[in-house]
């Protein structure tokens, strides 16, 4: 990117940052439902804190921290600058307070401002990945933000609510299967533009034939697993997935209820509905949506699978960008919804590629220390910023996770 390039970006992000605050009371920016998630207040401050760390402290003898002790504070987990504090302490700390955060995010902000201003062509060659890494680092905790409010307000009993939204249930597309020949394929990002390490190489990887799903798998659909004794059924889970799923008595989605037994209902970011049957089903675990394959006669895509069917397809549909925050029924021909909507599991184990390099220096621990059990997911979700997203982009979580907007989409052959 130009300098120019890089300063439009790094503002819009930070504004579509900001404006994802706005629907908030002060008092949800300081509460931490899971130790999975964070407080709102500690996502704007770490990010902050990496323009701070990575871009600013190195490369602006002019720019003063506005307080040294956040140096360790907002570190997140790169044991190269500093011991950070526990993710699931996060919660516990009251202080700074939220305008304090505010203040640290402006003088943060106001810095980077003023030092892309001023970039010269030598401070732009050194700078400019740095810089663009941080503003998808950012998209990433735009996303976080999304569900960390979601889990923090569906614990309320009140029936708290985000921002109220309009929902309407349509008629769901026809389940179909589109065939894939097979061969030799190649995986992973270009060499030109914006990928994280974990994209890269780009290899070659051999496929057998296999046909994929047109879209993903309906609440509906998963009613009628959960209706023939899915969740009951021990020979359609994995071990450790049985044993999760019985000692935390899962019987639904997360977020989905039937407290009164007048039938299903899920708690969305504008509050309690019922269950539509036409939408995709979301936060459920890999340990669920391999259950559910199992229980179909079916499997889950690989990721190569799964990339090599979406690289003929638009990076378009319900992102963050459409502000729904609910996965919807988007009927069409072909392949719908590889992108947005919900974030697909596949089979794969997140592991590094073939002659896999891990981004230089303090950011070899962006995602090269996380490659151990975790699955990876592809595609984004309605809370993933469209341009965050392309073919090759690798998300990963533990199979047991189900925070995230997370679904399934199936795979046979």
């Amino acid at each position: 990117m130009t300098r120019d390039e890089l300063a439009a970006v790094f503002q819009s992000t930070q504004d579509r940052t900001e404006a994802l605050c706005a629907p908030l009371e002060l008092e949800d920016y300081v509460v931490q439902a899971l130790p999975d998630a964070s407080p709102v207040k500690w996502h704007l401050a770490h990010t902050a804190w990496f323009f701070e760390t990575f871009v600013l402290t190195p490369g602006d003898p002019r720019y003063a921290p506005l307080d040294t002790r956040y140096r360790s504070f907002f570190n997140s987990y790169y044991d190269a600058v500093g011991v950070p504090i526990a993710q699931a302490q996060r919660g516990a700390l009251s202080r700074p307070t939220v305008d304090q955060v505010r203040a640290y995010r402006r003088h943060v902000r106001e810095g980077m401002k003023g030092f892309l201003a001023r970039m010269g062509r030598a401070e732009l060659d050194r700078h400019a990945f740095a810089i663009e890494l941080g503003v998808n680092h950012e998209e990433q905790h735009q996303e976080l933000i999304v569900t960390d409010v979601k889990a923090a307000l569906a614990s309320n009993p009140l029936g708290a609510i985000y921002r109220p939204a309009h929902h309407e249930r349509q008629m769901g597309s026809r389940q179909a299967w589109k065939a894939f020949a097979g061969g030799t394929v190649e995986i992973g990002a270009r060499t030109e533009g914006f990928a994280f390490d974990n994209e890269r190489p780009r290899h070659r990887a051999l496929l057998e034939p296999f046909e994929l799903a047109t879209r993903p798998v309906s609440c509906g659909e998963w009613r009628a697993f959960m209706d023939a004794g899915g969740y009951r059924r021990a020979e359609l889970w994995t071990s450790d997935g049985w044993a999760v799923a019985r000692g935390r008595g899962w019987q639904a989605p997360a977020y989905w209820s039937n407290n009164d037994g007048n039938g299903w209902e899920v708690t969305t970011l504008a509050g309690r509905r019922p269950v539509d049957p036409s939408e995709p089903v979301c936060h459920v675990s890999w340990y669920e949506a391999d259950a559910f394959a199992r229980w179909a006669a079916a499997r889950l895509p690989s990721e190569e699978e799964w990339e090599h069917a979406a690289a003929s397809c638009p990076v378009e549909g319900n992102l963050l960008d459409s502000g729904s925050l609910q996965p919807r029924d988007r009927p069409g021909e072909g392949l719908v919804a590889m992108f947005g909507d919900v974030w697909e599991w596949t089979a794969s184990a997140y592991r590094p590629y073939p002659g896999y390099r891990p981004f230089p220096a303090a950011f070899s621990e962006y995602n090269g220390k996380f490659m151990v059990n975790q699955m990876v997911l592809r595609g984004g979700s309605c809370a993933t910023p469209r341009r965050h997203l392309r073919a090759s982009y690798r998300n990963f979580f533990r199979p047991d996770a189900r925070w995230q907007f997370s679904g399934v989409r199936l795979a046979r052959g």
